[in-house]
């Protein structure tokens, strides 16, 4: 009888302690999102300004970066919208960029260098967030998935994350511009 009841009580033990660990997975994921969060806000902050200092030089973008500015304007709080979302932006961001690159007077426009600077640094932060993000969910994944501790999860009904996918601006291949 004893030995019954020790039984039982360390089963219940491994289950709290399984069931921590799930928790503890689960607000790292939504800690890791809410970074990604704030590096998408300064991205979309900085937009504004990119698209004024392209828009006094070139006066054909006028198409794109209306379209950009509507990309921008898009909340959504699911991983997976965001990413497509974000995907799309990437891309129209290196295109203005490189539209950009075929006006040389922009190009040694200093608020407009200062700002290319800052797109960038960002590009590269997103990209250490959605580096962190994609490892917590890798993390409590595989917590999720494992056995034992799949049984808890199961009980518990802890679901799978999505990871968070997006293609930066800095690493596409420069796309054609026709002007």
């Amino acid at each position: 009888m004893d030995i019954l009841l020790i039984a039982c009580a360390l089963i219940i033990v491994w289950a709290i302690v399984i069931f921590n660990r799930l928790v503890k997975r689960k607000h790292l994921v939504k800690e890791a999102w809410s970074g990604i969060e704030v590096q998408l806000k300064r991205r979309h902050s900085l937009i504004p300004n990119l698209v004024e200092a392209v828009k006094a030089h070139a006066r054909y973008e006028s198409e794109t970066l209306s379209h950009l500015t509507a990309i921008r304007n898009r909340p959504t709080s699911e991983p997976l919208a965001q990413a497509e979302g974000e995907n799309r932006l990437s891309q129209d961001i290196r295109q203005l960029l490189a539209v950009a690159e075929a006006y040389p007077q922009l190009q040694a426009d200093q608020s407009y260098l200062n700002l290319q600077h800052n797109l960038s640094t960002v590009e590269e932060d997103i990209q250490y967030a959605r580096r962190y993000y994609n490892g917590t969910v890798r993390n409590l994944n595989v917590l999720i998935e494992s056995f034992p501790s799949n049984l808890v999860a199961r009980l518990f009904a802890f679901a799978r994350a999505d990871y968070f996918e997006v293609e930066l601006a800095t690493v596409r291949d420069t796309p054609e511009i026709t002007l």
